[in-house]
């Protein structure tokens, strides 16, 4: 029972504030030298330079370094300003635009909360100033501001692809199908209550003229274009086979460059400021793993992981009961911690029950994903709530925003229970 109690300690001092990274070190090294003494961790350093020499791993800081630069670029106010224009004269529009261009800032720069502050700062305004709900507004900004947790390139879908023995690529191609239905479902979401309901979202009613029709369309398709050429770079390299997920993350980083310089905005204060956030970020996940190494190292010695395998397998109808457990289980965990440290704690005590009961890696590794998404919408901890309070009008108060995400959480729930059922929908064996 020691690593259950580890793991019970681990998690109230990550909700009272202490440090992630130091928070799973530091009990690893108590519970360590307590139970088997200081010669356990003779084996970090080795377990430290296997995680440095990761080139998986290579891809984080890549990512990164080119959502921030995306960012500063003020790409996601092009995009909105654009669909914006397109879709708003229709019931819901803007809000369906603020969906659209979520995916496509998901798949170019996979920040979530550069998304959810870029969406909430500009397109909030201008669906209240249009009489949207706010529940209905700031819901559907937490929701396709978190797409980026799914719709490849994305960081969670690298770390899971390490931690699971799953190639990066495949796990990409698998993501797309579950991303598409996701979007697809929250666009259903907002069409059909809008029509229900004409005050809950209702048209701009712009009047124009052909000529400006043809004006409207030719901007959006500039603001779409750079974009969907980046993505096109990205993961068309990684599928054609022309180059790694580590070598196509160069390429978006190259590529994000390459954007700040068409939209005039590449300067050397840009490059130093995005070269900090991206070393800050990246050093966090680092320290992150490092201590949930050892944390894994010091449960695996006091037989943590043998007591979850055999209470697992014990269960009737083991495949199913092991994958509504675990799921049940991320689901909770993340209306408290963090993705990241779900992934690097929860995910390996998993790992070898789910390779013993021989189930599909990378479709575990999508309801994974899938799950560690709606951990972002998840009152009272998470981090899109947060990030759209943070930059939100007075006027909107907390309780629009929780009553906001709950449909989108549940659109989420009934997707990611349907990949459950029915993975052949998702291409999965």
């Amino acid at each position: 029972m020691i690593g259950i109690i580890m793991f019970l300690i681990a998690l109230a001092l990550l909700m009272i504030g202490f440090p992630v990274a130091f928070t799973f070190a530091g009990i690893a090294l108590i519970f360590g030298v307590l139970t088997q003494g200081v010669d356990l961790f003779a084996f970090m350093p080795y377990r430290i330079m296997n995680i440095m020499q990761n080139t998986i791993l290579m891809a984080v800081p890549l990512f990164i370094f080119m959502g921030i630069i995306l960012e500063k670029t003020k790409l996601a106010e092009q995009l909105l300003e654009a669909m914006g224009e397109l879709f708003g004269n229709m019931r819901g529009g803007l809000a369906i635009s603020t969906i659209l261009v979520g995916s496509l800032l998901a798949a170019s720069t996979g920040v979530v909360g550069a998304s959810v502050i870029a969406m909430g700062v500009i397109s909030l305004p201008v669906m209240l100033k249009h009489r949207y709900k706010k529940t209905l507004s700031t819901g559907v900004i937490c929701a396709s501001g978190t797409l980026g947790q799914i719709i490849p390139p994305s960081i969670v879908l690298i770390i899971l692809a390490d931690v699971l023995g799953v190639p990066v690529g495949d796990l990409f191609q698998s993501a797309i199908i579950p991303s598409l239905v996701l979007v697809s479902g929250y666009i259903l979401y907002v069409v059909i209550v809008s029509f229900l309901n004409k005050e809950l979202a209702p048209a701009c009613n712009k009047n124009q003229d052909h000529k400006s029709q043809i004006q409207k369309y030719l901007k959006a398709f500039k603001a779409i274009i750079p974009p969907i050429a980046l993505i096109v770079a990205v993961l068309g390299s990684i599928f054609s086979g022309i180059a790694t997920p580590t070598e196509s993350a160069s390429i978006g980083a190259v590529g994000a460059v390459l954007l700040a310089i068409l939209y005039k905005r590449l300067n050397i204060n840009m490059i130093k400021q995005t070269s900090k956030e991206t070393i800050k970020i990246s050093a966090m996940v680092f320290a992150i793993l490092i201590g949930a190494t050892a944390f894994s190292m010091v449960f695996t010695y006091t037989g943590g992981d043998t007591l979850i395998e055999e209470f697992i397998l014990g269960l009737p109808a083991k495949e199913l009961s092991f994958i509504i457990l675990s799921m049940l289980l991320i689901l909770i965990l993340g209306f408290f911690i963090d993705f990241i440290e779900i992934s690097f704690i929860i995910v390996p005590i998993l790992y070898p029950i789910a390779l013993t009961l021989n189930i599909d890696m990378a479709w575990f590794a999508i309801l994974i994903a899938m799950n560690l998404q709606t951990s972002f919408l998840t009152p009272p901890f998470g981090f899109s709530l947060f990030y759209l309070k943070g930059v939100a009008p007075s006027s909107i108060a907390t309780t629009d925003i929780y009553k906001g995400v709950i449909p989108f959480i549940i659109i989420q729930t009934l997707i990611l229970v349907s990949i459950v059922i029915f993975p052949s929908w998702y291409g999965f064996g």
